[in-house]
This record gives C-alpha cells, sequence and structure tokens, in this order.
C-alpha cells in the first residue's frame, strides 16, 4: 500500500512526458536530481488559467514541489529556473530520445544524481550545436553506468590482460571484451575504440561509428522485446 512521505520543496527537475488525466489534469512523468525518475498528477493543470499549464514543458530547467504518495504524488507548485537555450530541428528528437531512454530504462523513485547532470550538460551541448552523436554517445555511457552497466574498456574479459588499440575485439554484452566472438550479438571493434570511449574521446570518426553500434547493442539488449520510437526518427533524419 502506497504510503505519505515528506512534502518536498523546490527540487531541481526536468519534465520527461506528460499525458491527460481525467477531465482537467495531467501525469508529469519527471526526472529530479535528488529523488530520481518520479510521477507527479498535476491537477486542474489543463484549464486555461491553470499556474502551471504553461511550465510543464520538455527539456526546461524547473524546481517542482510535491506532497502525497510514492507512487502517484501531487504537484504543489513549479517554477521556471530558465538558463536553458530551447531545442529545436535535430537536436529536439534527440531530446525526445534522451527521454524515451530514461522512461523505458530507469526505474522510478532511484536517485541518480549524477545522470540529472549529465542530462542537464547534454541538453545544453545539443542546444549549444555541439555534435549530437558525440552528446547521446555521453549520455548513453553515463546511464548504462547508472543502471549498474559499467562498461569493460580498458581490459579484456577473460583474462584481465590490457585492451591493445591494434587488437580487434568482440564486445559481448553479458561479459565484454574478447579475442573471440562468444555471442551472436557481439560487437566487432577495435581496441583503440575501446580506449577512446574509455577517456570520452570521440575525434576519430572509426570510433564514433563504433561507438554507436556498440551502444546500440546494449541499449538493446536492456529494453528486451521493447523498441524506441525516437531511433527510427533519429534515423529518418540523421545517421547517429
Amino acid at each position: 500500500m502506497a504510503t505519505l512521505e515528506k512534502p518536498q520543496d523546490n527540487q531541481p527537475a526536468f519534465v520527461l512526458h506528460t499525458y491527460a488525466y481525467r477531465e482537467t489534469s495531467l501525469i508529469v512523468e519527471t526526472l529530479t536530481q535528488h529523488f530520481g525518475r518520479i510521477a507527479l498528477i498535476a491537477k486542474g493543470a489543463r484549464r486555461p488559467r491553470s499556474a502551471v499549464r504553461g511550465l510543464l514543458m520538455a527539456f526546461q530547467p524547473l524546481t517542482l514541489s510535491w506532497f502525497g504518495k510514492r507512487e502517484l504524488r501531487t504537484l504543489k507548485n513549479a517554477e521556471w529556473q530558465g538558463g536553458q537555450l530551447p531545442l529545436a530541428g535535430p537536436a529536439l528528437m534527440c531530446g525526445f530520445y534522451l527521454n524515451e531512454l530514461i522512461l523505458k530504462l530507469l526505474p522510478r523513485d532511484d536517485p541518480h544524481p549524477q545522470l540529472f547532470l549529465q542530462y542537464q550538460q547534454t541538453l545544453k551541448e545539443l542546444a549549444e550545436g555541439a555534435p549530437q552523436a558525440v552528446a547521446l554517445r555521453r549520455f548513453e555511457k553515463r546511464l548504462m553506468q547508472e543502471l549498474g552497466y559499467a562498461l569493460l574498456l580498458e581490459q579484456e574479459a577473460v583474462n584481465a590482460r590490457a585492451i591493445d588499440p591494434d587488437t580487434t575485439y568482440f564486445y559481448d554484452v553479458e561479459r565484454g571484451p574478447t579475442r573471440q566472438a562468444s555471442a551472436q550479438n557481439s560487437v566487432q571493434l577495435r581496441g583503440k575504440t575501446l580506449l577512446d570511449l574509455a577517456h570520452d574521446d570521440y575525434s576519430d570518426p572509426a570510433t564514433l561509428t563504433q561507438a554507436k553500434q556498440l551502444m546500440r547493442s546494449l541499449i538493446s539488449h536492456q529494453l528486451g522485446s521493447e523498441n524506441l520510437q525516437t531511433r527510427q526518427l533519429l534515423k529518418d533524419l540523421q545517421e547517429l
């Protein structure tokens, strides 16, 4: 049974998704800095004169106050913090991709303050015109770490031998890099790519291409039978 919890005031947050609830309200899926992903009911938010109607927008930094039960708290107040440029065009689709990843992979009520900061930084980079593929790969890598799947990038899975940049490896999503393909879903990539990923260095075009293949495989493994709707939309816009 859901239990009442301590009310929270002025918590840093971003809106991930909203959908209609009853006649005049919204369910608001949010990513908060200190409480992780939580769902809030915004009562009366669809009314024309609602004080929060124009605030509950994705990709804008907010502070939120709420009270109530753990599964579905009640939004008390929302305030816009500013400082974030709007996303447009392909960058906007990248933002929706980030939100869908979080909604499908991050459990509710599981705090991830570092992921929140990485999300905030990624939105900033996208809005300022930074290379979108690089920004997405960095976020995906952080997300995997926060989910408890830290990538093995600097040593081989079988014998812990240091990765050789000139050797070809096969990355098994269950084990890490090996010198021989051990599973059908293993991804072939250079040792240099693994080391570049370990240092968040995407300056080599081959690294960026192989990093996309690796992250796609890892995310698909985490999703299981689910699909990402935004991935196909992104593919239609550009190769990321």
